[in-house]
This record gives C-alpha cells, sequence and structure tokens, in this order.
C-alpha cells in the first residue's frame, strides 16, 4: 500500500530543473514514478561530476530505486530501449525500470502525422500528440500488447514514492497557453493517475527557474528576445538548448505575475527557484511584477523581494521557498 505520494513538478514553461530536484530527492523514496508525457520532456542530471540525460526513465534511475512510467504516459519503444542501453552502459541498474501496462505506445505514424501537421505549434515532432489522439478514440496501442513481461509492471507498489512531472504548469492541456501546450495534464493532481487516492498527496514541490524559458513556439516568448544582448547572455550562460531537440530556447526575465498563478492554481506547498548563479554570471537582476519591469542591484535584493512579494500572493499553502544553483554546481 502507498503511504505517501510526493510530487515534484514545474512551475512554468518546462525546463526549470525538475530531474536534478527528483535525482536529488529520490534516496528517500521506495519507489520514483514518472506521471505524464513521452520523450518529449528530458531531464538532465549530473552523477559524480557526469552528466546524464534521460527522456523517458525516472530520475529515481540515478539513485538506484524502482521506477515507473505511469499510464498516462506515452512510449516510443526504439527510443526507450536506445534510453535503456544508454543508462545500462552508464553503470545504472535498468532492471528497475517498470512499465504501467496501459501506457500507450508511439508509432512511426504517430510521428509523420506530427512533423507533417503540427509543426506550427513548435512540437519536438516526437509524435505525442497523434499517441494521444489515438488513445482518446479508443483505437490505441498499448505496452501490455507489445513489451515483454519483464519491463510490465505488475501492479505492486507500496511505501513512500515520488511523483515526477514531465513539462509545467502553463504546458498543460486543459490550463495551459492553449494551443501552445503538451497533450498531457502536468499539474501535479495528473499524479493520481499512477494508481492511488488524492488523499495520499503529501508535499507539493514546484519548480522554476530565476529566469523564464520556453521550448518551441509561443507568441508569449517571441524571438525577437534573442535580439536582447541580456537575454542572450542568459541562454549561453544557463546553456538552455533543449534536452530532447537540441533547440536554442527563446528565454525572458522571469514572470512572477505568472509563478504566483501557478503556485495558486497548484496547490504548490515548496518552490524551488533554480539556476540563480545565472543570474549571477550574467549580472542583472530583473522580474516582470504587476506590469512592470523590476530591476534589483544584486542576487540578495532579488531573493527577498521574491521571498515577500510571494508571502504577500495570499498563497495559503506555499510555507518554503529555496533557491538554488545550476545541476552542474550541486
Amino acid at each position: 500500500m502507498i503511504d505517501i505520494a510526493d510530487v515534484v513538478y514545474g512551475l512554468a514553461w518546462g525546463d526549470e530543473g525538475k530531474g536534478k530536484v527528483s535525482a536529488a530527492m529520490a534516496h528517500q523514496y521506495d519507489w520514483v514514478c514518472r506521471w505524464n508525457g513521452g520523450p518529449n520532456a528530458g531531464h538532465t542530471v549530473w552523477v559524480d561530476g557526469k552528466k546524464h540525460k534521460t527522456h523517458i526513465v525516472p530520475s529515481g534511475i540515478f539513485a538506484g530505486k524502482p521506477c515507473l512510467i505511469g499510464s498516462g504516459c506515452v512510449i516510443n519503444p526504439d527510443k526507450f530501449f536506445v534510453e535503456i542501453r544508454e543508462l545500462k552502459q552508464a553503470g545504472f541498474d535498468t532492471s528497475l525500470v517498470k512499465i504501467h501496462p496501459n501506457v500507450h505506445i508511439i508509432t512511426e505514424a504517430h510521428i509523420t502525422h506530427d512533423k507533417q501537421h503540427l509543426g506550427h505549434l513548435g512540437t519536438t515532432g516526437q509524435g505525442i500528440a497523434p499517441c494521444y489522439s489515438d488513445k482518446m478514440l479508443r483505437r490505441g496501442i498499448r505496452a501490455i500488447d507489445c513489451f515483454a513481461s519483464d519491463w510490465i509492471w505488475n501492479g505492486e507498489m507500496s511505501g513512500k514514492i515520488l511523483c515526477e512531472g514531465a513539462q509545467s504548469v502553463w504546458l498543460d492541456i486543459d490550463h495551459g497557453d492553449y494551443p501552445y501546450v503538451t497533450s498531457s495534464t502536468t499539474l501535479p493532481y495528473g499524479a493520481c493517475s499512477i494508481g492511488f487516492s488524492p488523499k495520499r498527496i503529501g508535499r507539493l514541490i514546484g519548480v522554476a527557474k530565476a529566469y523564464d524559458t520556453k521550448s518551441g513556439v509561443d507568441p508569449l516568448f517571441p524571438e525577437t528576445l534573442w535580439e536582447d544582448p541580456q537575454i542572450d547572455a542568459l541562454i549561453r550562460e544557463g546553456g538552455e538548448y533543449g534536452t530532447t531537440t537540441g533547440r536554442k530556447r527563446l528565454a525572458n526575465w522571469l514572470n512572477l505575475d505568472k509563478l504566483i498563478s501557478a503556485v495558486q492554481l497548484s496547490g504548490c506547498t515548496e518552490i524551488i527557484i533554480n539556476k540563480c548563479d545565472v543570474l549571477q554570471r550574467v549580472g542583472v537582476y530583473k522580474v516582470f511584477h504587476k506590469g512592470e519591469l523590476v530591476q534589483f542591484k544584486d542576487l540578495g535584493e532579488f531573493k527577498m523581494y521574491m521571498v515577500r512579494e510571494m508571502s504577500y500572493g495570499q498563497i495559503a499553502d506555499l510555507h518554503d521557498i529555496r533557491f538554488s544553483n545550476s545541476p552542474e554546481t550541486i
């Protein structure tokens, strides 16, 4: 029986460092589970000074914990086995990875349709939306239909689990910046699709960055932002290139109004704000708040403002705000 389920999820548009947070916390848990998305997502995790990337396997693999790819996910078998091979070659125990039997399978037809018809929305071309479409049309193929039994989860899980989200609040299919969103539920209640009661949810740990980025297309992130030398410095110093696609991300100063809204919408109890060291290297500290661009003299002033304004934001459940640096500095 599951005793408690803590949830790590993104509060912006993705790429906030959720994988780093999950990997750092994983040793406290009995299972680490992914509940949404597919190989369109990516986590970059540093272990003993070496960089590792995952796309569908939960970050608990780096802590030697049993990992489940939940029923709300979609999977490309070819890319899954490439990822498994790379993780195994790197010395991780891939026998810990299990797939929920109801996970849906991405086919070549899905990928072709994605590339031909959805490119204008800035998708990764991984076949995600067509796969979810077939799922909803009741004509999809599931993992139980094509994976060997060694990979299929037997339904047994107990103890304390960590639920690891992909993408983020403003990419949610229901509440995000539609239509520039993903095809699954990114808010933390979606974690219950793993197979537990909402009453089991404990900590809701939202992850943000000290500035905002977005992969793909979004009117909120016009490409003209790349022409701003300070924004370009954020991208360069932050290494803002997609884990899955390698695309240069669009960036902007942190939108505090959107962050407060994401915290309120999701019921966040704790916030981790990553990549504060990037602001230090660029030497510029700004946030958008109440329709204005506010600038600070140093990181300390930036942090004080963030804590004060979020405390005054009538966020009833929020009780902890922490500031962190880039993954490679952990």
